[in-house]
């Protein structure tokens, strides 16, 4: 079906001969995940368009989804092989046409939701001393520069290779390349892109390397560079330090600075554009961003305040990938539901991402562990952003934008229902500026896993 697919294949044909081998089946992990998921979405009034007086339409919608892994140990020798499978269903539970939009669940022709959706992938991966390499399109990085997202019924994966080394002691080096994203909301695969592009820009080369580095035990430096082929090249400096007063109170600081640029036909008025979040753009549909943040947490026993500031420099929107704007074949066609992304800053928040250009965020959260009295498993959090100086679209003026978030969190520790758990979650967004978007929105989700093996 496609040369990656004929490559894993020929791994895995090579793998099924040696899956006797020790260490291939003893340390393999099979496991069944289950997430239900209800999603609400409320636009407010204040929403409705001055020239339509149309208010957007509210999302409601019930999913479950199931996934299947099995990770399997390496074969003996110098060098070790293995294999990763994860199949993944999705099952539109509720939410009819009229409460339905793209990004939750794959879109049906009726403007509602598919029944059901399924996909499979792999990696074959080998291991040499302290080096990993994984080739597949099952892949979930988690990385300054690329982190996969998880927030819906299906996890969002990748096609491609990656390499991690742990060869030099407290030193950590990440590669790789990767080709194309499968969708939390698809059963498909589409190039890498990034939010705003043309409806058919895309790329297949993704490339990224770095390190981290364990100065002391208590401080982590990084770097990492990355470059989305004709759209952006992206450099990132990061350092996280954890001092320790007692033995359960701490303060630890995480700083983080992004530089991006346009790349080939994003810069040269090949149309490969980038929509800059919504905002304004010193040379519009061009990378050009700087960002940085600075947070600060102090713990003491089930405690944690933390509190930080993040600038987005005037000349453009941070960017990050994703595919939303990627469709299928056809100038009427519809999304191919790869929409969804998430990216290394604490502003990407559960309604907004606070990343237009001239963003200046204060923002602070507040976590309690109820394990502290008596009540393991039992964890609560309550978050506030506020940005300012936002730069309209249009280059006039500014304005303010603000989110509040809480949720709950818990999870079965013994019994029967051990490792069941449920999340609750509501935020409050309030914007202002050319396009306002003021969104009320309610998540309730159940997870249970279970290990087979």
């Amino acid at each position: 079906m496609y040369k990656s697919s004929l490559a894993l294949a020929v791994a895995l044909g090579v793998l099924a001969q040696q899956a006797g081998a020790a260490g291939f089946v003893e340390d393999s992990k099979l496991s069944l995940s289950s997430r239900t998921m209800y999603y609400d979405n409320d636009n407010r009034e204040a929403h409705a368009s001055s020239s339509t007086n149309f208010k957007r339409p509210d999302q409601r919608e019930t999913g479950q989804g199931f996934k299947l892994d099995y990770i399997s140990g390496f074969t003996e020798g110098t060098v070790g092989f293995g294999v990763d499978a994860q199949a993944v269903w999705g099952i539109h539970l509720d939410g009819g046409r009229g409460y339905h939009k793209s990004g939750f669940m794959p879109d049906a022709s009726n403007g509602s939701s598919v029944n059901q959706w399924a996909r499979f992938g792999a990696n074959a991966k080998a291991r040499f001393s302290k080096t990993e390499a994984h080739f597949g399109s099952a892949l979930a990085p988690n990385l300054p520069i690329l982190v996969a997202n998880d927030g819906r019924v299906l996890p969002q994966t990748f096609e491609g290779g990656t390499i991690t080394s742990k060869e030099i002691d407290n030193l950590t080096i990440n590669a790789g390349q990767l080709t194309h994203a499968m969708g939390r909301a698809s059963s498909n695969r589409t190039g890498l892109s990034v939010s705003g592009s043309g409806a058919y820009n895309d790329s297949n080369k993704f490339r990224y390397g770095g390190l981290d580095y364990k100065l002391t035990p208590d401080l982590t430096l990084q770097y990492y560079y990355s470059n989305l082929e004709d759209f952006y090249k992206q450099h990132f400096l990061g350092a996280t330090h954890v001092f320790k007063i007692a033995d359960d109170q701490s303060f630890k600081t995480d700083l983080r600075y992004f530089d991006s640029s346009s790349d080939g036909k994003n810069g040269d008025g090949g149309g490969y554009n980038f929509g800059n979040n919504g905002g304004y753009a010193k040379n519009p549909g061009e990378v050009d961003n700087k960002t940085w943040s600075a947070m600060f947490t102090y713990t003491l026993g089930g405690h944690s305040l933390m509190l930080g500031h993040q600038q987005v420099s005037d000349d453009g929107g941070f960017v990050w990938l994703n595919q939303g704007n990627v469709r299928k074949d056809g100038l009427n066609s519809a999304s191919e539901g790869a929409g969804g992304a998430s990216f290394y800053l604490f502003t990407d928040s559960m309604i907004n991402q606070f990343a237009r250009a001239g963003t200046n965020t204060t923002f602070g959260q507040y976590s309690y562990d109820f394990a502290r009295v008596g009540v393991p498993g039992l964890k609560a959090s309550v978050a506030y952003l506020r940005g300012t100086d936002i730069r309209n679209e249009s280059g006039h003026g500014t304005y303010s934008e603000w989110e509040r978030d809480a949720r709950i969190d818990y999870v079965i520790q013994e019994g029967t229902f051990k490792g069941l758990g449920a999340s609750l979650r509501h935020g409050i967004y309030r914007g202002e500026g050319e396009s306002p978007a003021d969104q009320d929105q309610t998540r309730l989700i159940v997870n249970y896993t279970y290990n087979f093996m």
